[in-house]
């Protein structure tokens, strides 16, 4: 059940050949070849919807090619399930993960691997060598917890783990360094290029061009399920990869300098319970002026997921004072709190924010179906609704055959720009953006960038709680830095490198941070 294997399986080369990938409706793939080697990183961009995952999940035997074949060192192979990959040397880390949420870390990890003491379970050894991974690589992780008590960043810091406990000679990594501050993600990668030197092939899926161009020795795009081109990473340059991905030019956008307005929330004292009965907030003190962005920047695990829910009202605080203007909301019901003018973009969009087989016009009124506007007595006016999904769809740009479509059929940007579209359009005056481009393409990144710089300059004040640190400092007036359930220090946009910002959520105090360089 979970014997790691002593040694990995090196590999010299995995070619996929002509893939052809057909869904109901779909083509995903359209005759691709894509190829890694022992010894690089070869990155794979695209955008939502590009192909990449439903290739490296053919790749991985999660799914089989309808055409096209995956040689290996010459050899060609059938993958009918991961086993067969995972046998053959192949391993992956999943963007949406692959655990069962009622069992443990350790469980997770053994889950599917011979015991070294059959009949009997061996857990302990497989916990104490978790442990040894977790400390080797920065992932911080209790063994002993079950996966549904942890938040998105530290359940994909178990689906690391769960690759580097099987020794896998190809890893595909999917967006790994999504957790990890700065200094985590210079000794991730320090860690993988002594993978390399030792023989390894990595296939590296980020949407960070900066991390594809400082870690890749060569980049392959698809774009509409189709394979762009393949460069070496030293004869390309950020703006040639973005426009290969999207067909266009996208510059970055960031806050201009204006002037705040009065406070619209503030926090004071702020303290709650996490999911497994430790207090992960510790006195949160935060003001949020109009016309104001406020970044929350922190490895997670840090209490930003708790902090977003308390304030969203999902989560019970246990002390401390929430006012959105000058109103006490700190006990109020979610529905109330939404009524006062506060909005809630959620960090899971598919748990939270949606519910995957409900229509996109159900999810659009999940909240606001009563409203008098779309009620005749105790019926509802679905051709008033259908005429304002219309209306929004078309507003905020939300790609769907139609209004009726499953939302789960959705990419993940649109997904979110629905989500986006159902809050903004209540001109709040407070929002709470958690993690709000998780996840998502350039194109829709830009798209929501956009808007929230819009509401910025509309007066609402935004709290925007995101673990790209460069998403973070492109659109924040003031940049707040949580650890442990604290806030270590609030800095100006401008007024710390990302290096200092990077020591603050390592829990360095923001003076020392700030000498330190």
């Amino acid at each position: 059940m979970s014997n790691p294997s002593s040694t990995p399986k090196l590999i010299q080369s995995v070619e996929m050949c002509n893939i052809i990938k057909r869904f109901p409706g779909v083509l995903a793939n359209v005759d691709v070849c894509f190829d890694v080697k022992a010894g690089e990183v070869h990155a794979l961009l695209g955008e939502n919807g590009a192909g990449k995952s439903t290739l490296m999940r053919q790749l991985y035997g999660l799914y089989q090619p309808d055409e096209g074949s995956i040689v290996i060192d010459g050899k060609p192979y059938s993958f009918h399930s991961p086993a067969d990959a995972i046998k053959a040397g192949i391993g992956m880390i999943h963007q949406h993960f692959m655990l069962v949420p009622t069992l443990t870390v350790t469980e997770n990890v053994a889950l599917g691997l011979k015991s070294t003491r059959e009949p009997q379970l061996d857990l302990d050894v497989v916990a104490k060598r978790i442990d040894e991974l977790a400390h080797a690589y920065g992932l911080k992780v209790d063994p002993s917890a079950y996966i549904w008590q942890l938040s998105v960043g530290e359940q994909q810091r178990v689906e690391i783990i769960k690759a580097l406990y099987r020794g896998a000679g190809i890893i595909i990594l999917d967006e790994p360094t999504a957790v990890l501050t700065p200094q985590e993600v210079n000794d991730l990668f320090v860690t993988l290029r002594r993978m390399v030197k030792e023989g390894h092939g990595l296939v590296f899926i980020s949407h960070k061009l900066h991390e594809v161009m400082a870690i890749s020795d060569r980049v392959s795009v698809l774009r509409d399920g189709a394979m762009i081109g393949t460069r070496a990473t030293k004869d390309i340059t950020r703006d040639d990869l973005v426009k290969m991905m999207v067909g266009r030019d996208v510059k970055p956008l960031a806050a201009q300098p204006m002037k705040a307005g009065e406070v619209r929330l503030q926090v004071k004292g702020l303290r709650a319970m996490g999911d497994r009965n430790t207090e992960m907030l510790r006195g949160i003190d935060l003001d949020v002026h109009a016309g104001e962005i406020v970044g929350i920047a922190g490895v997670s695990g840090n209490g930003q997921r708790e902090f977003a829910q308390c304030l969203s009202g999902l989560r019970k605080s246990t002390a401390g004072t929430i006012q959105l203007d000058r109103q006490d909301i700190t006990h109020m019901p979610l529905l109330q709190r939404m009524a006062a003018g506060q909005a809630y973009i959620p960090e899971e969009r598919m748990r939270d924010g949606a519910i995957r087989e409900f229509s996109v016009q159900e999810n659009l009124f999940l909240r606001d179906h009563s409203a008098p506007q779309y009620t005749h007595g105790i019926f509802l006016d679905f051709a008033r609704m259908s005429a304002r999904t219309r209306e929004v769809i078309k507003a905020y740009s939300v790609k769907t055959p139609s209004i009726d479509t499953p939302i789960k059929n959705l990419s993940g940007g649109n997904i979110q720009k629905l989500i986006m579209a159902r809050e903004l359009s209540r001109q709040p005056k407070v929002l709470i953006a958690a993690q709000p481009t998780r996840g998502v393409d350039i194109g829709a990144t830009e798209y929501i960038h956009q808007r929230l710089l819009e509401q910025r300059a509309a007066g609402t004040a935004i709290l925007l709680i995101s673990e790209d640190l460069d998403e973070t400092r492109y659109l924040s007036d003031r940049i707040a830095v949580m650890y442990e359930g604290r806030i270590v220090g609030i800095v100006g946009r401008d007024e710390a490198t990302v290096e200092q910002i990077g020591l603050m959520m390592a829990g360095i105090s923001m003076q020392d941070a700030m000498q330190a360089q």
